[in-house]
């Protein structure tokens, strides 16, 4: 099986470029190989590459002039510098002219394994900061940020407000509300947003790998350690660094953290030394952060360095209004590359969906959208498209019903008169023209007399003329 990655390997030395070749290959990536820096350059100009690896010291073009000539025909393109022991001041020169990494001679099977695989997450990141910023910038009718509801709007006059500072950013939200997004959009119009974002999900490790991943290692700090590691922050320097499920966060780590808020610099596990990083945060938790500082499971210091700007993100039955247009949003979204184009919904998936309670949020819409788009059959999604729980869903009262204050009795339908009711209504608007009216509703004239005998609604013979 093959993996995502197209990489060139410059080593005019033979036996380290054929183990190089060797090593990737047997990972499943696409190699191609050349023994000077002039054809590095040439197959450059040729053929876009995901990594380039290069040999520093290579005759008459070397590697610092594939770095730089790289940087010019494919700036996002990693290049990893190949070094022996008495070159490796010149490779820490040649990265902060804007290498990636650099590889020691002679180097081990693990360690080039782990620089390829770090270069392809970072061209990764470089590429989705790239594609996001262009669909907020040139489409924005299909920003992910839908809603016109009055608490949206709120939240995006705060965006707006604190995107060009540099003040840390604390989103708070149910899970499914956006937050990721929201942190998106905040990086997307603020002067970093030539640099990257970089998100970190601090639930999904252990606080011990978690450390290795925002803070790095040096060589031999643990177990497996085979290399230099370079963590997020640094990553993410010039940049903004997302801190996904910061109330997840042991309390020894949140100690480290804090001092990186404090100190705008980093130290490496098992390093003695600094590195200085300027990095905005954006941290987001669905959990109360205040409750969590009282009972002692998370530090006050920490929460008041996070909390400066406080934006809060609603849960989408707050802001029920909001339904019928990322409904829509979805629905292009999903529908987009289907060959007969689904252009709505009928009226009655509508109510469905503004009646349901969305435990889940516009992650779980987004996910209800997607599978009526898979299942529809005509140009309408109707309510048998949606899953079960939406349409099985128990009448709603008070707050939580649709159209407050627009007529109980509307609101308290039961599924099959919603359908009963919106079948009758088509073959109304077609005249009874049964094919018409199958046509309309996406299904087969077989289906359509299923329905109606369901229903118990007289409609004719089958047999009739269009």
């Amino acid at each position: 099986m093959e993996l995502e990655g197209t990489i060139l390997v410059a080593d005019d030395d033979t036996v380290a470029r054929d183990l190089l070749v060797e090593a990737l290959r047997k990972e499943g990536y696409q190699v191609e190989a050349v023994a000077d820096g002039a054809q590095a350059i040439e197959r450059g100009r040729q053929k876009r590459f995901d990594v380039v690896l290069t040999d520093i010291r290579m005759g008459s073009v070397d590697g610092l002039e594939v770095l730089r000539e790289f940087k010019q025909i494919s700036p996002d393109t990693p290049i990893v510098l190949l070094t022996a022991f008495g070159s490796m001041e010149g490779a820490i020169e040649a990265i902060k002219q804007g290498a990636y990494d650099y590889l020691a001679k002679p180097f081990k099977k693990e360690e080039i394994k782990l620089v390829v695989r770090r270069s392809l997450d970072h061209a990764r990141l470089v590429r989705e900061n790239a594609r996001f910023r262009e669909e907020l910038g040139e489409r924005q009718d299909l920003s992910p940020l839908v809603g016109r509801s009055p608490l949206m709007l709120e939240v995006y006059k705060l965006v707006a407000r604190v995107s060009t500072g540099k003040s840390t950013v604390l989103l708070e939200g149910e899970s499914g509300t956006g937050k990721e997004l929201i942190a998106r959009a905040v990086h997307a119009n603020s002067p970093r947003r030539e640099r990257l974002f970089v998100p970190v999900n601090c639930a999904a490790l252990p606080d011990t790998l978690l450390e290795t991943e925002l803070f790095g290692h040096e060589k031999g700090a643990f177990t497996g350690a085979a290399g230099v590691k370079r963590g997020l922050f640094e990553t993410a320097h010039e940049g903004t660094i997302f801190l996904d499920e910061i109330g997840d966060m042991g309390l020894a780590l949140q100690v480290k953290l804090l001092r990186v808020i404090q100190e705008q610099e980093v130290r490496r596990v098992g390093g003695t030394g600094s590195i200085k990083v300027n990095v905005r945060i954006v941290a987001a938790t669905n959990r109360d952060l205040a409750s969590l500082v009282k009972e002692g499971r998370f530090r006050e210091d920490l929460f008041y360095r996070l909390n400066v700007v406080r934006i809060g993100l609603p849960p989408l039955r707050e802001r029920r209004e909001d339904i019928p247009m990322l409904a829509h949003h979805f629905l292009q979204k999903f529908s987009g590359g289907r060959t007969s184009q689904i252009t709505g919904f009928v009226p009655d998936v509508l109510v469905l969906l503004q009646r349901y309670h969305w435990p889940g949020n516009v992650r779980e819409l987004e996910n209800a959208i997607e599978r009526a788009v898979s299942l529809s059959h005509g140009p309408l999604v109707l309510p048998d498209d949606l899953p079960d729980t939406i349409r099985n869903a128990g009448a709603m009262s008070g707050d939580d019903a649709v159209g407050k204050g627009s007529g109980e009795e509307e609101a308290l339908l039961t599924l099959d008169e919603v359908q009963k009711r919106h079948l009758m209504r088509v073959l109304r608007e077609t005249g009874g023209n049964k094919a018409r009216a199958a046509k309309i509703l996406g299904i087969d004239r077989r289906t359509l007399y299923r329905m109606a005998e369901r229903f118990g609604l007289e409609i004719g013979e089958e047999a009739e003329s269009v």
